[in-house]
């Protein structure tokens, strides 16, 4: 059995950590800096290598990239499916600030709210509620 645990590689994790606690909740749980290696670079010190958040009751991990630049894609998206309406289009406002909408968070076929944002850090999320159990 495997742990599943999204790590995001950033130009600035701290401030992209930052961002996603002020719109999801949440609080950082542990950092670690090169500069807390032995022998670190002095140009990397303050860059991150790994951090450790919880955001919307999930646990995100994190680190700066420093050896390759961070290129946006489309192939991963994350999606948070919350209990109710009024969490989803929470998280949705606050992670659309300064991102785009791709498809607004809105009633979809299968009985729940469905809607995909890309932030302004590139990352694109899927925002969805549980499905609405069927009284048939």
């Amino acid at each position: 059995m495997a742990k599943y645990t999204t790590y995001i590689i950033s130009e600035d994790a701290r401030a992209q950590s930052e961002f996603y606690m002020q719109a999801l909740g949440g609080e950082i749980n542990s950092i670690m800096t090169h500069g807390q290696l032995p022998d670190a670079r002095e140009e990397l010190k303050d860059k991150i290598i790994h951090l450790c958040f919880n955001a919307a009751g999930v646990n995100f991990f994190m680190s700066d990239s420093v050896f390759e630049p961070v290129q946006s894609g489309n192939a991963v998206h994350l999606n948070l499916e919350f209990a109710s309406e009024e969490e989803a289009r929470q998280a949705f406002n606050q992670l659309a600030v300064g991102g785009q909408i791709h498809q607004p968070l809105e009633p979809a076929f299968w009985g729940s709210l469905f809607g995909q944002i890309e932030d302004k850090f590139g990352i694109r999320w899927m925002i969805t509620t549980e499905a609405a159990v069927s009284q048939a």
